[in-house]
């Protein structure tokens, strides 16, 4: 059977529709998908978080992007790459002056988040700064950053979606003791349309005339292990991945020499960043 043939809708279906959550960009996998099947119309759309397992589980979406960890009960899902996460603050604040921080160093920092989205922040923070940010109502990410640029507090976020949310009056720093955020594919286990096995072959790297290939992550990311075979979580239980996910993180290009992943050295330059590293001069 041709790739074509392979992608065509059954019975003169729908446009094939993907989903991905904010900070994900799959450009790179959709026009390989134009390329490869012309004639099989593909339709890409964003949505929030919280929506993207609902529309997976009703069949709004056949597949998605998405941030992990999901409930996988019904659903494959191939963990792709990982991000590095970043704090998010006002440019005045003393943890602008530091290329990266230590969770630690934001114990008393008002997080704009409900504290178990961030568990490592809630683990260290003060009382206070923990009832503060238990209060506050519930925010998309610009609307956090926009309250964060007035300097009322601090958000910690995968660092595509503070790029994605970038203002001129803010700055983001990797933290150093917060876990990595995943990304991955997902689908619903009883799916069988063949556009589905088309689109895994894209996000793996296959080529057009293998049935396997490296996976292509997008620059600067770090493909999660298990992602390069599909191995991890994509077995038809729709079972955890057993393969852990690399500790490895990327650099932002607002942290020239920075080591997302090691450990912060001691500054001298704030209250606030006992244990971050200052920005060299």
């Amino acid at each position: 059977m041709s790739e074509a043939a392979a992608g065509s809708p059954p019975d003169g279906g729908p446009p094939f529709r993907v989903e991905f959550v904010p900070g994900v960009t799959p450009d790179k996998w959709l026009r390989v998908w134009e390329r490869r099947l012309p004639d099989s119309p593909i339709e890409a759309v964003p949505v929030d978080d919280d929506e993207a397992v609902g529309h997976l589980r009703d069949g709004t979406a056949s597949m998605a992007l998405l941030r992990l960890p999901v409930e996988r009960d019904g659903l494959h899902v191939i963990p792709l790459y990982e991000e590095v996460p970043v704090v998010v603050v006002a440019k005045e604040h003393v943890v602008a002056a530091f290329d990266e921080v230590d969770v630690a160093d934001l114990a008393t920092e008002v997080l704009m988040q409900q504290p178990g989205t961030v568990p490592e922040w809630a683990a260290v923070a003060a009382p206070e700064a923990r009832e503060r940010s238990s209060a506050m109502p519930p925010m998309t990410a610009k609307q956090a950053i926009s309250v964060v640029a007035s300097g009322s507090g601090i958000v910690i976020l995968p660092m595509s979606v503070a790029r994605l949310h970038h203002r001129k009056d803010v700055v983001h720093r990797p933290v150093a003791g917060v876990a990595p955020s995943g990304v991955g594919l997902a689908w619903r286990v009883d799916d069988d349309d063949p556009r589905v096995e088309d689109f895994i072959g894209i996000v793996r790297g296959r080529t057009e005339r293998s049935t396997r290939g490296a996976h292509g992550a997008p620059a600067g990311e770090v493909p999660a292990k298990g992602a390069r075979d599909g191995s991890a979580g994509s077995g038809k239980d729709g079972g955890k991945a057993s393969a852990r996910h690399p500790r490895t993180r990327q650099k932002p290009n607002s942290a020239k020499g920075s080591s997302a992943g090691g450990a912060a050295r001691r500054g001298r330059g704030g209250p606030a960043a006992g244990r971050s590293r200052r920005k060299g001069r």
